[in-house]
């Protein structure tokens, strides 16, 4: 029994200092897998600090994105007809939208992330071409109009504010747009202006690094070496490190050493190579010119009623703008119900404007006229041949040899260089004798139309039509009948055209053996 008692006794002990063991072990893993599951805490936090920095990058885009949408919704015509705003639509769907989808791209497990590629696939984006096109007719703008650079940006076009404004970002991408076309003066202009906004934006949109590495070599490329320097000393004070940046530097303090400043005069000369009169149509198309007082007194307004016995009843109402070349305005020559029509028909019509290039006898789109066209024959609507017969009413010619009506709708700074209605090469019976254009819309700002060579303005008034013969009645090309159609700087421009050919007035409009001016009246 004693044996026994003594066996169990000696069995338990051992019992006993085995399981002490056993605890022993279990707390050094423990603490092994403590500091694990401290590891697997710090790396939750930074999950979660990297997933609310993503929320709180996508929640503030999501506040811009509705702000924007809210004001297009207010009035969506008015606010795409402003060209800032238009640059900033393309931009928000084109590139701001492309940073959110990449935030969420590896997550696609989510709902979200389908939704966002069925829309790309079932709905209409602007490409590449879109933005590029509104970005020139910005600059277009900028040019033409000379907008200074800060208040473009603040969305305001001739001190008068129409849109929202732009970011830092947005001025920092106008200028990698020009930079990649080597347009270094436009490059340092919007690299200077998106410095600027950076100072002033609560959160920063772009690094100012950046552009102050292209803002410096722009101004470089200019010719302001002085200028350069400077703006690459303020880049190395928030990177000493840079390399191009420490690179360029000994290059501008080198060639201020050894050989000055460059002057103006490389810079001057680029800038008079200037052709066709172009100060001249920029300068019309500010409304900077304006006839001289002796050519001004000889011009009259006065009601033409002809032997027309309907004109008789109704006659219409004349301006004179200029004489050799008579340039005649006519006043409520189109309702509102054509009007209407007109654009009804021409809309699905609408085709890029195609013009055949003088070198290669190709057609091509030209990137200097933003417009669709479309043509409408007087069959297709008796508001069509209402218009044509007005025509004839108004310039006594037939209308039987003329072309169709071609409708025109000015995009976001539509505009057209300075040309001729008739061929320069040679003449054919089926040239443009005379120009009649009508104006359907008015526009707020710009889109006059312009004649250089005798620096006439005619400016868009809705209802109203401007009448210009090309051709002398000897049948020879006036010159002075060179016209271009000024950028719509805000707005919203439509017209019609009737173009009458040669052919067909010999007793209307007979030939003579002299070049002379028609007089209208």
């Amino acid at each position: 029994m004693k044996n026994s008692l003594c066996l169990q006794a000696c069995l338990l002990i051992c019992l006993v200092c085995t399981n002490r063991s056993k605890v022993f072990t279990t707390i050094v893993d423990l603490e092994d897998l403590l500091e694990t599951e401290a590891l697997l805490i710090d790396t939750l936090d930074d999950y979660i600090k990297a997933h609310e920095k993503k929320l709180d990058f996508l929640k503030r885009y999501s506040k811009i994105y509705k702000n924007h949408y809210n004001e297009v919704s207010k009035n969506d015509q008015l606010y795409l007809e402003n060209p800032v705003n238009a640059y900033i639509f393309f931009k928000r769907l084109m590139i701001d939208w492309e940073k959110v989808e990449n935030l969420v791209a590896n997550n696609h497990e989510l709902e979200w992330w389908p939704r966002i590629k069925n829309i790309r696939e079932i709905k209409k984006f602007p490409t590449n071409k879109d933005l590029n096109g509104a970005i020139v007719a910005l600059t277009h703008l900028q040019d033409t109009y000379r907008l200074d650079t800060s208040s473009l940006a603040r969305g305001k076009l001739n001190g008068v504010k129409y849109s929202s404004e732009l970011s830092a970002a947005d001025c920092f991408d106008l200028g990698i747009h020009f930079y990649k076309i080597a347009d270094y003066y436009h490059t340092q202009l919007w690299m200077r202006e998106a410095d600027a906004r950076l100072e002033r934006e609560a959160n920063e949109t772009v690094n100012r690094s950046d552009i102050l590495e292209y803002w410096a070599f722009s101004t470089y490329k200019q010719g302001d070496v002085s200028l350069a320097l400077d703006v690459t000393n303020k880049l190395l004070e928030i990177q000493p490190t840079h390399h191009r940046a420490l690179g360029n530097k000994l290059q501008y303090e080198y060639m201020l050493q050894k050989e000055g400043e460059k002057d103006d005069v490389e810079i001057e000369t680029e800038m008079e190579s200037d052709s066709y009169n172009g100060e001249i149509y920029t300068q019309l198309c500010r409304g900077e010119i304006s006839l001289s007082m002796e050519k001004a007194s000889k011009l009259k307004c006065f009601y033409l009623s002809g032997n027309n016995h309907f004109l008789k009843i109704a006659p219409f109402k004349v301006e004179e703008a200029h004489h050799k070349p008579d340039i005649i305005i006519f006043h409520d020559v189109l309702a509102n119900s054509e009007i209407a029509t007109i654009k009804r028909m021409a809309l699905p019509k609408f085709k890029p404007a195609v013009f055949k290039n003088s070198n290669t006898s190709e057609l091509e789109i030209l990137p200097y006229r933003i417009c669709k066209v479309a043509w409408l024959q007087d069959e297709e609507h008796k508001h069509i041949s209402d218009v044509s017969q007005r025509v004839s009413d108004m310039t006594g010619l037939t209308m039987s040899t003329a072309e169709k009506l071609q409708v025109v709708s000015y995009g976001i700074g539509g505009h057209y260089e300075p040309h001729y209605d008739f061929s320069k090469s040679y003449f054919t019976d089926d040239d443009r004798t005379a120009t009649v254009l009508f104006y359907m819309s008015d526009v707020k700002q710009g889109g006059a139309t312009v004649f250089p060579n005798v620096q006439v303005s005619v400016w868009p008034k809705k209802g109203s039509a401007a009448l210009w013969y090309n051709l002398h009645p000897s049948g020879d090309g006036d010159n002075m009948t060179l016209h271009g159609a000024c950028p719509v700087l805000y707005g919203s421009k439509w017209i019609s055209t009737k173009w009458i050919h040669y052919r067909g007035q010999e007793f209307l409009r007979p030939c003579t053996l002299e070049k002379s001016s028609e007089e209208f009246y």
